[in-house]
Formats: C-alpha cells, sequence, structure tokens
C-alpha cells in the first residue's frame, strides 16, 4: 500500500461485516498497540450537533433518533438494507466525515509517539483511503459463517444479513488490494493464533528495517 510520511506505521483492519474484525483489533491492542475501533469512529462523526448528524435527521426524520435523542443506528441500518437511495444519502453525509476524523487520529498518534497505530475502518475500499496506509489487512471469511454471526449478533433474519452482505464489496475483491489476509473460518483460538502470528511477523520487520522493509505482496495467514 502507499508509504507515509512519518516513522509510525499505519495499519487498517478492514473486511466485510461479521467478519470478525473487532476481534483482530480486541487481540492486536492486547499487544498494546494504539487501535482506533470502527465504533468509536461511527460514534464521534454522528454524535448529536455534528453536521453528519443534522444532515441524517433532515433526510430520515426524528425516526431514527433514540429516546436520549442520539443517532439509532440499528434502525438507520435496517432503513438503508436494500434501499440504494438511502444507502447513499447517508455515505455522502457520512464517509467524508470518517475519512477526515482517520485522519485527525493517526495524526494525534503520530504525535504521541506511537510506534504503530491500527485503524478499523470497514468501508476502507469504498471510502477510497487504502493508500493512507502502510498495512492492509482483510479480515476474511465465508459468506454463510458470516451471515450466521449477523443473525446472531444484530438479532436480524437471515434475509436481512445476506442484503446487507449484497451491497458490501466481496472479499476477493478486497483482496486484491490487501497485504495480509486473515481467515476466520474457525474458532476464536485459531484466529488469536494467526493474529498473533501477523503481529509478529510486522513486528520483526519494522524493529529490524522500518516501515520500507515491509513485504510488499498479499500473505494469507
Amino acid at each position: 500500500m502507499g508509504a507515509t510520511t512519518t516513522n509510525i506505521i499505519k495499519i487498517a483492519v478492514t473486511g466485510g461485516a461479521g467478519s470478525g474484525k473487532t476481534s483482530v483489533c480486541r487481540r492486536l491492542k492486547e499487544w498494546g498497540l494504539n487501535v482506533i475501533s470502527s465504533d468509536t469512529l461511527a460514534r464521534e462523526v454522528v454524535a448529536p450537533g455534528t453536521d453528519a448528524f443534522k444532515n441524517i435527521i433532515n433526510y430520515f426524520g426524528k425516526k431514527v433518533l433514540l429516546p436520549d435523542g442520539a443517532l439509532n443506528r440499528s434502525k438507520l441500518r435496517r432503513i438503508i438494507t436494500g434501499d440504494d437511495a438511502a444507502r447513499s444519502a447517508l455515505e455522502r453525509f457520512v464517509h467524508p466525515a470518517i475519512t477526515k476524523l482517520v485522519q485527525l487520529k493517526m495524526a494525534q498518534a503520530g504525535k504521541e509517539g506511537e510506534r504503530f497505530v491500527v485503524v478499523e475502518v470497514p468501508l476502507l475500499f469504498e471510502l477510497g483511503i487504502q493508500d493512507r496506509f502502510d498495512v492492509v489487512v482483510l479480515i476474511s471469511a465465508e459468506r454463510e459463517l458470516r451471515v450466521q454471526r449477523l443473525m446472531e449478533r444484530d438479532s436480524i433474519s437471515k434475509k436481512e444479513a445476506k442484503d446487507l452482505l449484497d451491497v458490501q464489496m466481496t472479499d476477493d475483491e478486497k483482496a486484491q488490494q490487501s497485504d495480509f489476509i486473515i481467515k476466520n473460518d474457525d474458532n476464536i483460538k485459531k484466529l488469536i493464533r494467526s493474529v498473533d502470528l501477523f503481529y509478529k511477523k510486522l513486528y520483526q520487520k519494522h524493529a529490524k528495517n522500518g516501515v520500507k522493509a515491509l513485504d510488499r505482496h498479499k500473505i494469507m495467514i
């Protein structure tokens, strides 16, 4: 992926819904890495009072609000699933703000002297910001397994889960632009071992030679 202008190594963790991105980021955080979660980004971008929040309410109405005035993201997700116009509108309101916030968070990490910063970015390629990272890690999983995970995690129907995946880029498309691919088709113990292997490969290369020595070809883990 694209080179950065600072010594900090910027790592993007991406993947489709239900792939296991959050579990991967949680493990990397246990290794002591600075991890910025997609949930943190999403909540900050659509917090009450932000431009994105105001635009969303103007377009979708107050029906997407929780009793406390915050955005009901689960309801909003259900509304845009299968509605191309609604999804496009939401992306228009949110994507620029997410891109800006990602840049801000990474700059802050650099100023704090971090060696690595990990950003969980589900829509990395859709946002077109993959070249702003030194390393792109794709978390991949079989489609049917992801459907089951989404049904259990979000308490949604099989059709709703499939509809959500249908509007996302496929793993094959994302793999073409990724440096590391971590498969998550098994249990959590196997996933943790894969994440640990990725971290060790990354750390060893960085500690010895710096960011320029990182492999630019895809590595399956």
